[in-house]
C-alpha cells in the first residue's frame, strides 16, 4: 500500500467524518482470493474531494450516493472521490487477494492436516487490502461485519456475534475503532469459552494444536481473569468492549495485536514442547500487555503516529507492572531490566535513534519504524519513572480523566500531559521536553573519594553523547553490599536520590558510610540511564555476583557488563570469564536464558575468529556446569540445555541425546529440542538433508515446517546456500515466517569460507527483496538476513555504497544503517 503522509492525513480529517461500514465479506471461493462487498457511510464538507485506501484485483461496481464511480476512480490503490454530499454512501463490490505476508487478510494451510485459516491484520496503512476505507487513526467509525465462509469454519471479529446460519455469520456493529484495529479470523477453529465479572471470554487456536490449548487454557483464563480485575481496581471505566476473545493465529507479524474483544497472538504463544518459567512469564505479560492497549490505544487512540507511545510505552510499563502485580509471575521487573530496557538502550545508541514523543512522524513508512525499543522499552522505563516523581494517586487520578474526556475518541501528548498536570498539580512540561521530546540515552558513574576506610564523597556524574548532548534529571537508587562473614552478600544500605541535570551530584547520605565491596548505581531499576560501576566495584563482581541474592541487582550487574561489552569498553574476553564464574550458580531463569544469548551473539560478531572456537568452548562449560547443578524437570535445566546445544562442538553427545542416550535425568528431548539439537548439527555439518527430511516426517507441523527451513539454510554446503538464499531473496510464495526463518538461518560464523560472497550478494539483491516483501515481513527479513557475522571493513565499504544510493526503500535504509553501526563496534572490539 502507499504510504500515507501526515500532511494528506490532517488535510482528510478535516474534510471527513466516518460514521460506519459494512464488510460484507464472502471466504468460500477456491484459489487465492476473496470477495469484499463494503457500505462506507460518512459525512463530508459539501463538493470535497478526498480519498479512501483501496487494493482490489477486480472491481465489479462502485456507487457514490446511488451513482455509478467510474473505474478511473481507482489508481495507486487508492479510490478518488469528488462532488461529495455532506452526508454520503459508498458502496463498493470488489474481488481482494489473500495475503502470506502478514498483511491484509492473511491464508495459511496447516500442513498437519491441511485446514485453511484466516486472519486479518490492517496494521498500519493496510486496510485497502480489505475494504476500501479512510485508513488513519483519527477517523473512526463503527464496523459491522457479516461474512459467509465454509459451514464447518468458526468467524469471529470485534462485534459480537448476532446469528450463524450454515456458514453465514452476521456481528453486532462495534463501538467506534481506528481502521487498523477492525479485525477478523476464520477457519477450522478450535475454540473454548469462559466468563468473568460479566465479560465472555474466548480463547481459539488451529484444530490440530487443540489438546496444546486444552493445556494452556486454565493458566490463559486465569491470568486474563487477574489482569481484568487489576484493571478494573486501577481504572474508573471498566473493560469497554462487549466481550474478550483472544485468537492464536498462525504466522502472526507481531507477537500479539490489541484490536478491541479480539486480540491475536502468534500461536507460538501455545507450546507443544516444554518451556521455561520465563517463556510463561512472558506470555502472561503479553496478555496484560495487550489488555493495556484496550484503554490506551483502543478506547482512546493516538490521533496520528506521532503519538505511538501513548499506545506502546504505556501498554509496555502498565503490561510489566500488571503481571507482577496480579498473577504469579512477581519477577516481571527483573525480567524488563535484564532484557527490555536492554533492547530500548541499543536503539537508541544507534543511529535512527529517536525521542520517545517525536514532534513530527512525516508518513506512515517512518511510523512503521519507530515500532522499536524506544516507543516501547524506554517509554516505558520513562513512565516507571514518572510514577516514582508525581505518586501512583496522582498517576492514576491523571489517566482517569484522560480516558474520562476522550472516551472512544483521538488524543495527543498534550492531552495527557495536561490531565497529568492537574491531577498532580506539578508543570510536566519541562519532564516531557527532556525525556519525551529527545533523543538518546545518559550514562550514570560513580566518582568516589576515601577517607581511609570510609567514604569521603561519592557523586553521580551524568553524561550524554555529544550528538543529544541533553542531560535530565534522574531518581536512583543507590546499593551498598558487601561480602558477610558467612560467605553471603548482603545490602548493607540502600539511599535514593535526586540527580539533577547538573551533571554532578554528591550522594550526601553516603559521605562517613564504610566503603562498600560494590557500590550499586541504580539499584532497584528506578531509570532509565546506562550505568557504570566503579572501578573495584567492577573487579568485585566476578566474586560477589554468584553469592548476591536479590535477582533485580544481579539483572542490573548483568546488563550493565553486557552494555560494556557491546561498548568496547570490556573486553569479549571477560564476559565469558564471569560467564563461567557467575552463570552456573544462577537461579533466575530469565538471566540464564538472557545472558547465554547475549555473550553467544558478542562472541560469534566480537571475538576474532582465532579466539571465537575458546570463548565458546567457555560458554558450553559454563552451560553444562548449570546443566549438572539444575534441578531435574526445572526450567534452569531446560535454559541450561538449550545453551549447551547451541554453543558445543561435541556432535556425538548431541546424536547421543537425539537417540535418548545420557540425557540429563529430567530433561525431556520433545518435538522442539530435538529440532534445536538437529539445528545445531546442521551448522556443524554433521546433518543433512536426509536427516532433517526424516525429522520432518516425523513432525508434519507448523512447527516442523519452520525447524525444517531453518535447518536447511543452515547447512554448510554451497547447494543448501544457494537455495535458501534465492528463496529469501526472490520467491513470493515463501511467507512471512518461512522466508523470517530461512534467514535466521542462513548466517553462521562457522561457515564464513562459504559464506563470504552473499554478503557481496546482500546489497546488491535485497533493495529486490524489498519490492518482493512489504512492511513488517520485509523488515524483519531484511535485518535477518543481514551479514552481521562477516566482520569486515569490506561489508561497511558495501553498506555506505548502498546508503549513497538515492533510492533505497526507508525500511531498508534503516536496517542497513543500524547494522552498520553494530558492525563498526564488532570491529572495533575485534582490534
Amino acid at each position: 500500500m502507499p504510504t500515507l503522509t501526515r500532511a494528506e492525513a490532517a488535510e482528510r480529517a478535516s474534510l471527513v467524518d466516518v460514521d460506519e461500514y459494512h464488510v460484507d465479506l464472502d471466504l468460500t471461493a477456491d484459489g487465492d482470493t476473496f470477495r469484499s462487498c463494503t457500505v462506507a457511510r460518512f459525512r463530508a464538507r459539501a463538493g470535497a474531494a478526498t480519498f479512501l485506501e483501496f487494493a482490489p484485483v477486480e472491481v465489479r461496481s462502485m456507487t457514490l450516493n446511488g451513482e455509478p464511480v467510474p473505474e478511473s476512480a481507482w489508481t495507486g490503490e487508492r479510490l478518488h472521490l469528488t462532488g461529495l454530499a455532506e452526508r454520503n454512501e459508498l458502496i463498493v463490490d470488489a474481488v481482494m487477494r489473500y495475503s502470506n505476508n502478514g498483511e491484509g487478510l492473511h491464508r495459511y494451510v496447516d500442513p498437519a492436516d491441511g485446514g485453511v485459516y484466516l486472519y486479518q491484520h490492517l496494521f498500519i496503512n493496510n486496510g485497502g487490502r480489505v475494504l476500501p476505507c479512510f485508513d488513519q487513526p483519527d477517523l473512526k467509525a463503527s464496523f459491522r461485519v457479516s461474512v459467509t465462509a465454509p459451514p464447518e469454519w468458526i468467524v469471529a471479529t470485534n462485534g459480537t456475534r448476532v446469528s450463524r446460519t450454515g456458514g453465514r455469520w452476521e456481528f453486532a456493529p462495534t463501538k467506534r475503532i481506528s481502521t487498523y484495529l477492525a479485525s477478523l479470523i476464520a477457519g477450522p477453529y478450535h475454540v473454548l469459552t469462559d466468563e468473568h465479572d460479566g465479560i465472555p471470554l474466548a480463547l481459539y487456536a488451529r484444530a490440530s494444536v487443540a489438546r496444546h490449548l486444552d493445556a494452556e487454557a486454565p493458566e490463559i483464563f486465569e491470568i486474563t481473569k487477574q489482569c481484568l480485575d487489576r484493571f478494573h481496581e486501577m481504572f474508573d471505566i471498566r473493560y469497554p468492549f462487549e466481550h474478550y476473545q483472544q485468537a492464536f493465529a498462525p504466522e502472526f507479524n507481531f507477537g500479539a495485536m490489541e484490536y478491541p474483544g479480539l486480540v491475536v497472538f502468534r500461536d507460538e504463544m501455545i507450546p507443544r514442547s516444554a518451556v521455561t518459567e520465563s517463556e510463561r512469564e512472558h506470555r502472561a505479560n503479553v496478555i496484560a500487555h495487550e489488555m493495556a492497549h484496550m484503554w490506551f490505544g483502543d478506547l482512546v487512540t493516538m490521533k496520528w503516529w506521532d503519538d505511538l507511545w501513548l499506545n506502546e510505552s504505556f501498554a509496555e510499563y502498565l503490561g510489566t507492572r500488571v503481571a507482577a502485580e496480579a498473577t504469579r509471575y512477581r519477577g516481571t521487573w527483573t525480567t524488563f531490566a535484564m532484557q527490555r530496557k536492554a533492547w530500548g538502550l541499543r536503539a537508541d545508541q544507534r543511529p535512527s535513534t529517536h525521542p520517545v514523543a517525536p514532534s513530527r512522524v512525516l508518513d506512515t513508512d517512518e511510523a512503521q519504524l519507530n515500532f522499536d525499543g524506544i516507543s516501547y522499552a524506554k517509554g516505558a522505563a520513562v513512565l516507571k519513572q514518572l510514577v516514582a516523581w508525581l505518586g501512583d494517586t496522582a498517576f492514576l487520578a491523571g489517566l482517569n480523566a484522560h480516558f474520562a474526556h476522550h472516551a472512544y475518541g483521538n488524543a495527543t501528548l498534550a492531552d495527557l500531559l495536561g490531565a497529568l498536570s492537574t491531577a498532580s498539580g506539578r508543570d510536566l512540561s519541562g519532564w516531557a521536553e527532556v525525556w519525551l521530546r529527545r533523543a538518546e540515552v545518559n550514562t550514570l558513574r560513580a566518582e568516589i573519594a576515601r577517607d581511609g576506610g570510609d567514604y569521603a564523597e561519592v557523586a553521580v556524574v551524568q553524561t550524554a553523547p555529544a550528538e543529544h548532548p541533553t542531560l535530565r534529571p534522574h531518581r536512583i537508587g543507590l546499593g551498598l553490599f558487601d561480602r558477610a562473614p558467612d560467605g553471603a552478600v548482603i545490602r548493607r544500605k540502600h539511599v535514593e536520590a535526586e540527580l539533577d541535570a547538573s551533571g554532578r551530584t554528591v550522594i550526601t547520605e553516603l559521605a562517613g558510610e564504610p566503603v562498600a565491596d560494590l557500590l550499586l548505581l541504580n539499584d532497584g531499576d528506578l531509570t532509565y540511564a546506562k550505568i557504570r560501576l566503579d572501578g573495584e566495584s567492577a573487579a568485585a563482581v566476578p566474586m560477589l555476583l554468584p553469592l548476591l541474592d536479590d535477582s533485580l541487582a544481579r539483572a542490573v550487574i548483568w546488563a550493565a557488563t553486557l552494555d560494556a561489552v557491546v561498548d568496547g569498553e570490556r573486553p569479549v574476553a571477560e564476559l565469558v570469564t564471569l560467564v563461567l564464574a557467575a552463570l552456573p550458580v544462577e537461579t533466575e531463569v530469565v538471566i540464564i536464558e538472557d545472558v547465554l544469548r547475549a555473550t553467544r551473539g558478542l562472541v560469534d560478531r566480537y571475538a576474532t575468529p582465532q579466539a571465537r572456537p575458546a570463548a565458546l568452548e567457555l560458554i558450553a562449560q559454563a552451560a553444562d556446569r548449570l546443566l549438572a547443578a539444575s534441578p531435574a524437570g526445572g526450567s534452569c535445566q531446560l535454559a541450561a540445555a538449550r545453551g549447551l546445544i547451541g554453543s558445543t562442538v561435541e556432535v556425538a553427545r548431541l546424536r547421543g541425546w537425539l537417540a535418548g542416550e545420557e540425557v540429563p535425568p529430567g530433561l525431556a528431548v520433545d518435538a522442539d529440542l530435538r529440532w534445536l539439537i538437529l539445528y545445531r548439527l546442521a551448522v556443524l555439518g554433521a546433518a543433512g538433508h536426509d536427516t532433517i527430511d526424516a525429522e520432518l516426517d516425523t513432525d508434519r507441523s507448523a512447527s516442523g515446517e519452520q525447524w525444517a527451513a531453518r535447518c536447511r539454510a543452515a547447512l554448510p554446503d554451497p547447494a543448501a546456500k544457494e537455495t535458501a538464499w534465492t528463496a529469501v531473496v526472490g520467491d513470493p510464495s515463501l511467507s512471512n515466517r518461512l522466508a523470517e526463518l530461512t534467514a535466521a538461518g542462513f548466517w553462521q560464523p562457522e561457515q564464513l569460507d562459504v559464506l563470504q560472497d552473499y554478503a557481496e550478494r546482500y546489497f546488491a539483491e535485497m533493495p529486490e527483496m524489498m519490492r518482493v516483501r512489504s512492511g513488517m515481513s520485509a523488515e524483519r527479513t531484511a535485518v535477518a538476513a543481514y551479514p552481521d557475522v562477516v566482520v569486515a571493513d569490506r561489508t561497511r565499504q558495501l553498506a555506505a555504497e548502498l546508503l549513497a544510493r538515492p533510492d533505497v526503500n526507508p525500511i531498508l535504509r534503516r536496517v542497513v544503517q543500524d547494522a552498520d553501526d553494530d558492525m563498526r563496534r564488532a570491529l572495533r572490539a575485534q582490534g
